[in-house]
């Protein structure tokens, strides 16, 4: 692995966790005028439009059978809520600090790795683990008589995208990635559906909800044409923010840009400052300084061991 492929994969991460803060941010701005899933309905759909011209144009073979059906649903699910919760939580956190609770991923995908994929961890690398979740601790500031338990939501969100991510880990010896994009798409198109069918008229929704509750009941399209246009650019920056992920661990060393993954929470801070005026305190500052050097760690002692599940795991997908 060349020198120069490593930059060039850097750069394509930097990228990719550029667009990923802007939709975080844009996600915010809008929440008020539009809902959840609908969010998700067009992102999904647009992504895997995209999907489908990416895979014609560089004539990609797609095996339509999975090995693992079961699996692959509840890989699948899990994602879908992951992120549900992360997007719930941007309504109500700074999109650092959410973001900042997010990148407890790698730690969760450890203990997976060991439980589930057999991995041997050490002493160093739960100690290593031990610390970031200390970090968790910082940033989230209980006060424990009057605990905020919705702000466990990214961490939530974390936990389950790791066990996906895992899965995923288990699941590509016999299925291919192209395979694995084509049901994810398609259950996850599926699943918007069945919730548009339930509630994407508004069914459930009250107008003397907060405005978090109501991301999540308002009637679907009721302000199409104003949130078209975001939507739209959420299915092009995934999609992009996919290729550019998905070719920074091909072109560059996984154990070089996975750290680079973090670049994200300082993206993150940009448009946290001047959009909603968020400046993270020192005590959260401290917390993330604690995520961050126990994730780096962990990817370092992976190294060491010649052992690479978190590290070619990416952090956002």
């Amino acid at each position: 692995m060349t020198r120069d492929n490593n930059s060039k994969g850097i750069i394509l991460i930097i990228i990719a966790m550029t667009l990923f803060a802007m939709q975080d941010s844009l996600i915010k701005y809008i929440f008020e005028k539009a809902a959840l899933y609908e969010i998700f309905f067009g992102r999904y759909f647009v992504a895997a439009v995209l999907l489908f011209f990416y895979v014609k144009f560089k004539r990609e073979k797609v095996s339509l059978k999975t090995y693992y059906p079961f699996l692959t649903l509840f890989r699948v699910l899990l994602h879908f809520i992951a992120f549900s919760a992360f997007f719930i939580s941007l309504t109500y956190m700074p999109l650092a600090t959410a973001n900042a609770l997010f990148f407890s991923c790698p730690f969760f995908v450890s203990i997976f790795a060991k439980f589930f994929l057999k991995e041997f961890i050490g002493i160093r690398r739960w100690s290593a683990i031990v610390f970031g979740f200390i970090g968790v601790f910082i940033v989230l500031n209980p006060n424990f008589s009057d605990f905020e338990y919705r702000n466990l939501l990214p961490v939530f969100c974390a936990f389950c995208y790791a066990a996906s991510m895992t899965i995923t880990k288990y699941t590509s010896d016999k299925d291919g990635v192209y395979t694995q994009l084509f049901y994810f798409y398609l259950i996850a198109i599926l699943l918007c559906v069945i919730i548009f069918v339930f509630m994407g008229k508004g069914q459930f929704n009250n107008t003397s909800f907060d405005p978090t509750t109501q991301f999540i009941f308002r009637e679907w399209f009721s302000n199409i044409e104003y949130t078209w246009k975001f939507i739209l650019f959420f299915g092009f920056a995934a999609s992009i923010a996919f290729v550019c992920i998905f070719s920074a661990y091909i072109v560059a060393s996984p154990s070089v840009v996975s750290l680079f993954e973090y670049s994200l929470i300082i993206m993150s801070m940009i448009p946290g400052y001047f959009l909603f005026n968020e400046i993270p305190s020192g005590r959260t500052f401290f917390g993330v300084a604690c995520i961050i050097a126990a994730g780096i760690y962990i990817y370092l002692r992976e190294k060491a061991r010649d052992q690479y599940i978190a590290t070619e795991t990416p952090v956002r997908r």
